[in-house]
């Protein structure tokens, strides 16, 4: 691998992702990371960049992409059972530079795609990186470990980086670039079936409800024998008073027992 390789072409791989409350369609904030990181790049290095999505070319969430920088975002139709990483892979084995976020924002998006990429190619893989430069065909990478550390490492370009949350970067929405840029379905090769997708079982996922529980304040003695007889635990029955006053009682015992913090 030549370690002189001058960057000219980079390529930001990105998915979509739903708004955890609405479930409304939008970007991938850990992708936004990695492209505006991508931009700077392109403008630094008079590179070309490119946005390239496998998936459906009509997905609501793409043009946030072209408000967020990307002047076109390159869609490879592909199916859930189809195999991305294999389309991503072909598509940009001719990029010098390859920048991902570290996983999609789904339920159970294992964070594998950069990995199979990088396999694929046969390209180093830099993971979790909140700082990039490139100089001399090496990519200087600052990345982010637990408990606050960073630590620098190199990688001779071509190479896969994975782009953290916490990257020292802040993507900015225009809507006027959203208009002026386009989303274009591109041409993809041969799909490539994944194997593993008939094992695959999608479905909304519904939240638990938590049951709130006052921490136990009585002493061992005393729990012991209400587990043997019939007690009243104490609290208030509250019937009088407007419904302000009843919701300011429950508040009370919720803040009393530390079960809020507000």
């Amino acid at each position: 691998m030549n370690a002189k390789v001058k960057l000219q072409r980079i390529a930001v791989l990105v998915s979509t992702g739903r708004h955890p409350v609405s479930g409304t369609p939008r970007y991938s904030r850990n992708d936004a990371a990695a492209l505006e990181l991508g931009r700077k790049l392109a403008q630094r290095h008079g590179a070309q960049l490119d946005v390239i999505h496998a998936g459906d070319p009509a997905d609501p969430a793409l043009p946030d992409y072209l408000a967020l920088g990307a002047q076109q975002v390159d869609v490879l139709p592909c199916t859930p059972e189809d195999d991305a990483a294999q389309a991503l892979a072909a598509r940009v084995r001719d990029h010098d530079l390859v920048l991902t976020g570290t996983r999609a924002e789904g339920a159970y998006d294992s964070g594998m795609l950069p990995y199979r990429v990088a396999a694929l190619l046969g390209r180093a893989l830099v993971g979790a990186a909140v700082d990039l430069e490139v100089d001399d065909g090496n990519a200087r990478v600052r990345q982010f470990l637990p408990k606050g550390l960073r630590r620098r490492v190199e990688a001779a370009l071509p190479a896969v980086v994975a782009v953290h949350p916490l990257a020292e970067v802040q993507p900015a929405y225009a809507y006027a670039r959203l208009r002026a840029g386009s989303v274009q379905r591109a041409s993809a090769g041969a799909r490539v079936p994944n194997a593993d997708a008939a094992a695959w079982l999608s479905g909304p996922v519904t939240r638990k409800p938590v049951k709130f529980a006052a921490a136990e304040r009585r002493s061992g003695h005393a729990r012991m024998l209400g587990a043997t007889t019939t007690e009243s635990r104490g609290g208030n029955v509250v019937n009088a008073g407007s419904s302000v006053e009843k919701a300011q009682v429950i508040l009370a015992y919720l803040r009393e027992h530390q079960l809020i913090d507000y």
